[in-house]
């Protein structure tokens, strides 16, 4: 794990004492709301419907637990005793006083963490696989390179106003976990015929208004060249972007725009002019912040667990939560942990100061001190030993956080939606909750198996709606919620768009609507072998549209 040198140290207490004389001239009518929103987003401070939000950096996703305890201590102290995790790997904070504001930044700084870039036309923070460096099917740890492009990016002179915001993911592994065709620069690290490292380039990926999925610019490009490559990508759309309407001044837009073909020109041609004489990448240098990241020290221990195998064949709902929340380790003897923040009835992505701590403690004890957060809007240890797995599911299953759906149909992604977002024109977190309490029982969760729902309040998309295996967009028309629904997205390796069924369907009838298609698939699928995105691809929209629309489903038509 990373940690901040004094450059990182000074930098971060400097902005928190200007953004302390900021809030005090807004506070104090020096400044109106107009004057002073410039200075808040470059702080990470939004204005939600209700109060401030503050949206905390998790680069990449990783945490210590002294971190995690200080994210508590904030929740606790600050707002109203929880945080939400989000869909960027950050941590939002929904109701703290702007008053407050400088000093909880203050707290954050006196652990490595700050809300630098979290918002606002720049590159916000970097992401990256949530298992990194832990993966059985990862060809390389990911992080020391989003490291290395979230020091690069910092407050970067060049890049600061952006034609809109910019968002890098990257991933080491062929099964991408890291959603890198659905970002404006995603990396894939690959090996070339040689066996070198070195990565796929995707670019001009996103969702929104207009979701696109990102094409390949590059098939390889070597390490040395990753930033020279990733500063001619984001010169030529700071140069070539729309800034004339903000709806089409992504990145995605001027690909589209362009063309890929003319896109790769231009990139290939600033990339020559000047970025790699300019920004070669030492090979030293990324072996020291490769060092910060090496794989823990992990004791021997035998690839079978004795104890781990007899409790699964007493316990089913311990049985149930390995099946479920554990994923193979890269060392034999130990596994990845998803700890689901998707309680059957809960809020997504909530976790209180108590479950903070508890994580804290479990990661401290039983995964070298180390948390994740995903983009899936879960948590994670990563290095626990299988022996450890059965006190590791006692305390989790203790303080609420044990439920055993990863992957399954109620680990729902949802954005805040209307209950607390400016931006959103319809509720998300209400319709998650009723399709985790509809589905969410075991033994109807096994029946269905893998399947990724998604939902977001509003266009732009926050919930990922539209790379879900069924997406669930919320809008207003003629003042009425309505849940535009879309099949057969995802955001892995073989990365789509979902296709929308047709007419939205009311708040009383979406649920009802879901279960059909549910059980559509359910009724068309080969066996239980087949889970729902193969399904669909095989079958088409035809039978779900059918099943949705030929009988009164209460869709706006």
């Amino acid at each position: 794990m990373y940690r901040y040198d004094e450059f990182d140290a000074g930098f971060v207490a400097d902005r928190v004492a200007q953004f302390r004389d900021q809030v005090n001239r807004r506070l104090n009518g020096e400044l109106t709301e107009d004057q002073f929103r410039i200075h808040r987003l470059m702080n990470g401070v939004y204005l939600q419907l209700h109060a401030y939000m503050l949206r905390v950096a998790v680069p990449y996703g990783v945490l210590s637990s002294k971190q995690m305890r200080k994210l508590a201590y904030i929740a606790r102290r600050f707002d109203k005793n929880f945080g939400h995790f989000t869909t960027r790997q950050n941590i939002q904070y929904n109701w703290p006083a702007l008053k407050d504001i400088p000093e909880i930044l203050d707290e954050l700084a006196s652990v490595e963490m700050h809300a630098l870039q979290t918002s606002g036309n720049c590159i916000r923070n970097v992401t990256a696989d949530h298992f990194a460096g832990a993966a059985a099917d990862e060809i390389e740890d990911p992080r020391p390179y989003a490291e290395i492009l979230r020091q690069w990016s910092s407050i970067h002179p060049e890049f600061t106003y952006l034609p809109r915001k910019f968002k890098l993911s990257l991933t080491g592994s062929p099964n991408d976990r890291a959603a890198v065709q659905v970002h404006d620069i995603g990396y894939q690290i690959v090996r070339n015929e040689m066996g070198e490292t070195g990565f796929a380039v995707y670019v001009g990926g996103g969702q929104g208004r207009t979701p696109m999925v990102g094409p390949k610019i590059r098939d390889f490009l070597p390490v040395e060249d990753l930033l020279a490559y990733t500063q001619a990508i984001v010169r030529v759309y700071n140069l070539e972007g729309r800034r004339d309407n903000k709806y089409k001044a992504r990145i995605k837009i001027l690909v589209h725009e362009k063309g890929i073909e003319a896109m790769r020109q231009a990139v290939e041609a600033e990339f020559a002019a000047a970025g790699k004489d300019l920004l070669p990448l030492p090979a030293g240098e990324v072996e020291r912040i490769r060092a910060y990241f090496a794989l823990p020290a992990l004791a021997t221990k035998p690839a079978v667990s004795v104890g781990l195998e007899a409790r699964r064949k007493t316990d089913k709902a311990f049985a149930a939560f390995v099946d479920a929340n554990v994923a193979k380790h890269k060392v034999p003897g130990y596994g990845i942990v998803t700890i689901s923040l998707k309680p059957i009835g809960g809020i997504p992505g909530d976790a209180t100061s108590e479950q903070m701590e508890v994580v804290a403690d479990l990661a401290e004890l039983y995964s070298q001190d180390e948390v994740r957060v995903s983009h899936e809007q879960n948590l994670v240890l990563a290095h626990v030993a299988l022996d450890d797995l059965s006190a590791v599911y006692d305390v989790l299953a203790k303080n609420g956080l044990a439920t055993a759906n990863a992957g399954l149909v109620s680990d729902i992604i949802a954005c805040p939606g209307l209950d607390y977002c400016a931006l959103a024109t319809a509720r998300s977190i209400p319709v998650a909750q009723r399709i985790s309490e509809r589905f969410g029982e075991d033994a109807r969760a096994a029946e269905i198996g893998p399947l990724k729902i998604k939902i977001s309040g509003c266009i732009n998309a926050c919930g990922h709606h539209h790379v879900g295996h069924i997406g669930i967009l919320g809008l207003e028309r003629k003042g009425v919620e309505t849940y535009q629904i879309t099949l057969g997205g995802t955001a892995d390796e073989t990365c789509s768009v979902g296709d929308i069924t047709g007419p939205g369907f009311s708040s009383e009838a979406v649920v009802d609507a879901i279960e059909t298609v549910v059980d559509t698939y359910i009724g068309l699928r080969r066996d239980t072998s087949e889970d729902f995105l193969s399904a669909y691809r095989r079958v088409g929209m035809a039978p779900f549209k059918k099943a949705l629309y030929e009988k009164d489903t209460g869709a706006d038509i």
